[in-house]
């Protein structure tokens, strides 16, 4: 489970499909176009599998391969055939089309399962359908169906969807509304949701407001998972905090549950570095050029740095920031922060002098000028007088003003 949480990109970036929306917002004429059209069409598809040997729900459901294809109309079909349909039937091919980002589709399972009196919704379903809205219709609708449960179904786990929601689309007010509303609530909140927050917090740039939310969560006896640890270690990195740092590498150190996790985090990102995988940007991997990289992923490649800095492996951290730099992703002021941070860490300012020219090569125009007062006061406070003095060339000749 660490290791999904960690590895696995949240598909934030899958907005509206618009075809759906247009469909639902033309005339009548124009919608019962689409319902023929649909009808027909799966009609077709749907006698071709009755003939074929893979003649299952499921089966249908994916052969239909454009959004616009009802899978209502597979659903109510196999119905009519006199074929049953369980709720664990239409959760789990609902799992499957999410994976396939088909979440039109899955969405229409969604709704099939609120029309049906005899399905009874369970907490995950109501979220889902709130994640499925967000993605098909936007944030508003999203808003709109949560707005609109019934007080019995505003439970953290649909708390939780609309505030990943609103931290997809980086609304900060919506999102820190409903996370004090959540409070309020007195429901029992997971590390999941304390996540979603600072995971928001990071990107924005907001880090400093990441040790509150861990203050909350601790506070509430709530557990931190190795996420959790993730964005408060890079939040630190990030503002050159770098006595917190190895106080929550202790932590997590003392902690039997999350250095299990670490450990089994270790061992998942060796396979991946010793393997190659970090280092080919051309392969299917973590790190890829093409696809882009999320906010998730980057804080998460922060965090392994931070991680082989407290393992003491300098090494890996090299080996992870020279993949980081072979991607073409935009690196910000908290990334190059934080492999500055760890060379410090790791006692090795030499290699913090070659970050700085590699920095002052870059592209970048960005910079956070907290981050980088504070990095000014780390090398004058280590007696770095000359990286201090080259750092701070870089930020004249980038334009930042500093105090």
């Amino acid at each position: 489970m660490a290791a999904r949480s960690i590895f696995l990109a949240l598909t934030r970036n899958c907005r509206g499909q618009g075809t759906l929306s247009r469909s639902l917002s033309s005339s009548n004429a124009s919608r019962n176009e689409v319902v023929v059209e649909e009808s027909h069409t799966s009609q077709d598809e749907e006698h071709q599998d009755g003939n074929g040997e893979d003649d299952d729900l499921k089966s249908r459901i994916f052969r239909l391969r454009l959004p616009k294809r009802s899978a209502s109309n597979v659903l109510q079909k196999w119905v009519s055939e006199g074929r049953k349909i369980t709720t664990s039937d239409l959760r789990r091919i609902s799992g499957d089309l999410r994976k396939s980002r088909r979440y039109k589709h899955a969405l229409e399972i969604s709704e099939w399962m609120v029309s049906h009196g005899e399905f009874e919704l369970s907490d995950s379903d109501y979220a889902v359908r709130i994640d499925l809205m967000t993605k098909v219709f936007g944030v508003d609708a999203a808003e709109r169906y949560f707005e609109g449960l019934p007080p019995t179904a505003k439970t953290s786990e649909t708390y939780t969807a609309l505030l990943h929601s609103y931290a997809g689309a980086k609304l900060i007010e919506n999102a820190e509304d409903l996370y004090e509303r959540a409070k309020e609530a007195n429901l029992s909140l997971s590390a999941v949701t304390y996540n979603e927050i600072m995971t928001l917090y990071m990107s924005v740039g907001q880090v400093e407001k990441v040790p509150s939310v861990i203050e909350e969560l601790k506070r509430q006896n709530v557990a931190p998972d190795l996420f959790t640890y993730n964005l408060w270690i890079s939040s630190c990195a990030a503002t050159m905090d770098i006595d917190e740092v190895r106080t929550i590498l202790d932590e997590m150190t003392r902690n039997s549950g999350s250095n299990e996790c670490w450990v089994r985090y270790a061992n998942v990102a060796n396979i991946y570095i010793t393997s190659g995988n970090l280092m080919n940007v051309e392969s299917n991997s973590l790190v890829e050029n093409e696809k882009g990289i999320t906010q998730r992923e980057w804080v998460t490649y922060d965090f392994l740095i931070i991680l082989y800095t407290g393992l003491g492996d300098k090494d890996k951290v090299d080996q992870i920031w020279k993949s980081l730099r072979m991607t073409k992703q935009k690196m910000t002021s908290r990334n190059y922060a934080c492999i500055l941070s760890s060379y410090l860490i790791l006692g090795h300012s030499g290699e913090a002098g070659e970050v700085i020219d590699q920095w002052k090569q870059s592209a970048s125009t960005e910079f956070d000028i907290s981050t980088c007062n504070r990095l000014l006061k780390v090398f004058s406070d280590a007696g770095l007088m000359e990286t201090g003095k080259t750092f701070r060339m870089l930020l004249t000749e980038k334009g930042c003003d500093i105090i």
